[in-house]
């Protein structure tokens, strides 16, 4: 895959990084803004996309994920109702659509949808079972003639090989006024900073770049959106009801609620997935 800095600058502000080791080298940040990736991430030029094959759904980073679709798919409907409260989209691009439940959600709102995903598992799965327009492949590559008016990627920049590239490649997407919907995890939530190199969603085999609030933020601006809404969200907002009950996730749902105030599910900073909504200008010079 490329290099975790091209041209030795941080993807976020642009400095030489000055790196400095996290969570025992595990990780390294930029010196200048915080931004972390991966130490690992190598120099051999072979691309992410790789990784994504039908082991990783199977039992990599997704165990045996088409064993809960019923869990998909009740994710998928509470990312759709966070889109539907600030936007209406008629057209809506999903990259890295995996299995198409979030799709398939969308286009029974009514809404006109395609999606782009590397794994060529999933894809299939998408076509064949839940009938979608799904391109097999990376979104930086795939055909993207007919801008549209929503993007959303969720838990997919992490894994990218450029950050920066993906979120040039989604504003070309879109349409002028258009929106972008991104979620990924929270190296700085709550439970990042308890759990440390145990904390589950660090994943540093596939995940590559490790944002908060501030620096995602900032890598959204730098590449041409304005942000219109940011928070973070606890795992119990993406739990069903019935599975809180489980002696396991009881116990995080209590420590996280110690950490982040009682019958919480979203949190401005502290949460363990930053979410935004942004948007491409209507009129605004940029490259």
């Amino acid at each position: 895959m490329k290099g975790p800095l091209h041209g030795d600058t941080c993807p976020v502000c642009g400095k030489p990084p000055q790196a400095q080791p996290m969570l025992d080298g595990v990780l390294h940040r930029c010196r200048h803004c915080g931004f972390a990736w991966t130490a690992a991430t190598t120099e051999s030029g072979e691309s992410s996309a790789r990784l994504y094959t039908a082991e990783y759904f199977d039992s990599g980073g997704y165990r045996d994920y088409f064993r809960h679709t019923a869990q998909w798919r009740y994710e998928a409907r509470r990312r759709l109702r966070w889109l539907l409260s600030a936007t209406r989209p008629a057209t809506l691009l999903e990259a890295g659509a995996a299995g198409g439940f979030f799709l398939e959600a969308a286009r029974a709102a009514g809404i006109v949808v395609r999606g782009v995903e590397t794994s060529e598992t999933c894809a299939r799965y998408a076509k064949d079972h839940l009938g979608l327009t799904i391109w097999h492949g990376t979104f930086e590559t795939a055909p993207l003639d007919d801008p549209v008016e929503a993007v959303c990627a969720f838990h997919v920049l992490e894994h990218v090989d450029d950050p920066r590239e993906f979120l040039i490649t989604a504003r070309s997407a879109l349409i002028p006024g258009g929106w972008l919907a991104i979620e990924v995890p929270n190296i700085a939530s709550a439970a990042a900073r308890r759990q440390g190199r145990s904390w589950p969603c660090l994943q540093p085999e596939y995940h590559h770049w490790h944002f908060d609030r501030q620096t995602l933020e900032t890598l959204l601006t730098t590449c041409g959106f304005r942000t219109e809404a940011i928070g973070t969200v606890l795992p119990h907002h993406y739990t069903r009801p019935r599975h809180l009950l489980r002696p396991a996730a009881a116990s995080t749902l209590v420590t996280n609620w110690a950490a982040c105030g009682p019958f919480r599910s979203t949190h401005p900073r502290l949460g363990d997935y930053v979410r935004v909504l942004a948007r491409r200008p209507v009129r605004r010079r940029w490259p």
